[in-house]
């Protein structure tokens, strides 16, 4: 069974930066695409960045050249540097695996529990 632990949340300053974690259960990176969302409250949840297994990233066009995902295969860990941040970035962030069963098709999702980032003077 997949379990995601995000970590790495907390208080910074407009124009601080703060790293987020996701801890996998295991070597899934080579069979799941990994990404980053976030909600605000009142808010839909929104894409914030992808790592798909292949290795490419996506990026919102509201994060780029901001944030920056990345993934150490060897600690089963995904990454969200977050730089230059604003007060509009804070939001509950996620972190979500995703894969199509090759058998029935289906999606398979799993979600982290969430950590809150809050950007304030």
């Amino acid at each position: 069974q997949v379990q995601l632990v995000e970590s790495g949340g907390g208080l910074v300053q407009p124009g601080g930066s703060l790293r987020l974690s996701c801890a996998a259960s295991g070597s899934i990176f080579n069979f799941y695409a990994m990404g980053w969302y976030r909600q605000a409250p009142g808010k839909q949840r929104e894409l914030v960045a992808t790592f798909t297994s292949g290795g490419s990233t996506n990026y919102a066009d509201s994060v780029k050249g901001r944030f920056t995902i990345s993934r150490d295969n060897a600690k089963n860990t995904v990454y969200l540097q977050m730089n230059s941040l604003k007060p509009e970035d804070a939001a509950v962030y996620y972190c979500n695996a995703n894969r199509v069963l090759p058998i029935s098709g289906r999606n398979l999702e799993v979600w982290g529990q969430g950590t809150l980032v809050t950007v304030s003077s």
